[in-house]
């Protein structure tokens, strides 16, 4: 029998948990071996999640002592809105706990974080090859039809 799966705000103390987590969401969109993000961006982002100033969050998706899930989102301005609106930037479950739920209870944490913050939306990105992933957004959120172009720097 599983245990219930509880979400809740990141801690110091989930950071090796967290690690290969982050690890294989990075994977997941090509930054593994020579293309990994560096380990500054890494520890850089751990210490965002810690800073209560910093407008960074993350929530973890635990299941009795183990986390088996995490979604970081960030709140910013928006031109077209009056309240902040709130990013959803990466969500990551843990393969054998894929299907169960996770990632929407992830989701839905992120609405009501949003919600409490006052914001009036919460949007993402993904890939277009990611089937599995869209087969959830596509029940909790509407495709606007945007395509996201992006230039580095």
């Amino acid at each position: 029998m599983t245990e219930p799966i509880s979400i809740r705000s990141i801690s110091q103390e989930d950071q090796t948990q967290w690690r290969p987590l982050w690890d294989g969401y990075n994977a997941f969109y090509g930054r593994a071996g020579d293309t990994a993000l560096p380990d500054a961006v890494t520890q850089a982002t751990w210490a965002r999640f810690l800073d209560p100033s910093d407008p960074v969050h993350a929530l973890v998706a635990v299941e009795g002592s183990s986390v088996v899930g995490l979604v970081h989102y960030l709140f910013h301005r928006s031109t077209t809105r009056l309240n902040d609106v709130c990013y959803l930037q990466d969500l990551f479950t843990l393969p054998s706990h894929r299907g169960r739920g996770v990632g929407r209870h992830l989701i839905e944490a992120v609405y009501l974080a949003a919600r409490t913050a006052g914001s009036s939306r919460v949007y993402w990105q993904t890939q277009v090859t990611n089937a599995a992933g869209r087969a959830l957004y596509d029940k909790v959120a509407s495709h606007s039809g945007f395509i996201v172009y992006a230039h580095e720097l």
